[in-house]
């Protein structure tokens, strides 16, 4: 009896230091203000269908929407085993071949169909980037290189003065952020849970010179989607809705997540769409910014977004040749170029001019980073050009 006496009030002390460390542990979260914490722990890493954990702004489908054509050897293709297995291995929930505008394969998996909607992630970026070409096409935006302080009045002091728009496009802002998902202490995962987004942007400080270096950071897209909502009046996604998603014939309505109700778009993340309306954009630079006869985009700024813009990588100190305009290159990959979006679980649409294709793959998972693009990325274009010799 001694002894279940002991432990029982070994196991209560325990529970009660429990309780003590939980309560300390509440009361420095909400005394540092950093609630999101709490979001964090309960829902734990982003994943692809977190949209209904945060309030969102609708972007509505188009009033004239046009369905990709079907080519005429749709879906009578096989994949190839390589890159059956390696859409298994990373969950892969969709993939989309599209060549001269028409669709070729379309693959879908554990339970998704071609309207099932999910998180962009870093998608989105390329989508904000297209946004600042359009705003500049209708003057709402001067030029690349007006500076963020214009828009933006706590960048009007300081080394913050000296960044321009062209430097958050090309992530060179040289601002103090810390990109990673997952670390409960990180300024990407308070972007992501937190509910204060422009504020937290609007408090960031320069550790270094602007235009310097390549730094890939999140803040860069959201100080970009700042500025759109300053020049414009609109919300983001109203104006992408207005401006591309209706213009591009957007067959399903996609969302785009807030910090929270009525707040301000996670623009570097969090667009909720399906493969085949995320492919627009692909095919509008694919076209270089003219669809159907109408140019959205000034065919410079896209040919720009696509150009590598040979900044010193921060973390190697070589001159790069990985990024654009909030796009994702590879310049030379067995004799063909390639520009593509990108997202943290492996979100990627593809685009290859010379076999005027697009690619997309959407899931759960992404693999191992070989000079500086995932492994799944060069199975893609492989299985593309395998697919364009048919």
């Amino acid at each position: 009896m001694a002894t279940i006496s002991k432990n029982y009030i070994w196991k209560k002390k325990l529970l009660g230091i429990v309780i003590i460390v939980f309560l300390i542990l509440a009361a420095v979260i909400h005394f540092s203000n950093k609630d999101y914490y709490y979001r964090t722990l309960w829902y734990n890493l982003p994943g692809i269908f977190d949209e209904p954990i945060f309030y969102s702004r609708t972007v509505q489908k188009s009033d004239h929407a046009l369905p990709w054509p079907e080519a005429s050897a749709y879906n009578s293709i096989e994949l190839s085993k390589q890159v059956l297995d390696s859409l298994s291995k990373y969950e892969t929930v969709s993939v989309l071949f599209i060549q001269h505008d028409s669709v070729l394969v379309e693959k879908y998996w554990l339970g998704a169909t071609d309207t099932t909607r999910s998180n962009s992630f870093s998608v989105a970026k390329s989508f904000v980037g297209a946004l600042i070409g359009r705003a500049i096409q209708l003057g709402y935006i001067k030029s690349i290189d007006q500076p963020v302080g214009y828009f933006l009045k706590d960048f009007s002091e300081g080394e913050k003065r000296n960044i321009t728009i062209r430097h958050l496009l090309t992530m060179s802002s040289g601002l103090d952020w810390n990109e990673a998902y997952s670390s409960l202490w990180s300024q990407t995962t308070e972007a992501y849970y937190g509910t204060e987004i422009e504020k937290q942007m609007l408090a960031l400080s320069s550790k270094q010179k602007p235009g310097e270096y390549f730094e890939y950071q999140s803040c860069d897209t959201e100080l970009l989607a700042l500025i759109l909502v300053k020049a414009t009046g609109m919300p983001l996604a109203t104006f992408f809705e207005k401006e591309l998603w209706q213009p591009l014939g957007a067959v399903t309505s996609a969302s785009w997540s807030l910090d929270h109700e009525e707040g301000m778009e996670k623009a570097y993340c969090c667009l909720y769409s399906n493969p085949k309306d995320f492919a627009r954009l692909a095919s509008l630079y694919l076209h270089n910014g003219n669809w159907n006869g109408k140019q959205l985009i000034d065919s410079t700024f896209v040919l720009q977004s696509v150009t590598p813009s040979k900044l010193m990588d921060i973390r190697t100190k070589e001159i790069t040749d990985l990024y654009g305009f909030q796009w994702w290159l590879i310049p030379d990959y067995k004799g063909i170029s390639v520009f593509y979006m990108r997202g943290i679980l492996g979100q990627y649409i593809i685009a290859i001019p010379s076999l005027d294709m697009i690619v997309v793959r959407l899931g759960h998972k992404r693999g191992v980073k070989i000079n500086n693009h995932y492994s799944e990325t060069y199975t893609l274009i492989e299985e593309a050009i395998r697919l364009s010799k048919k």
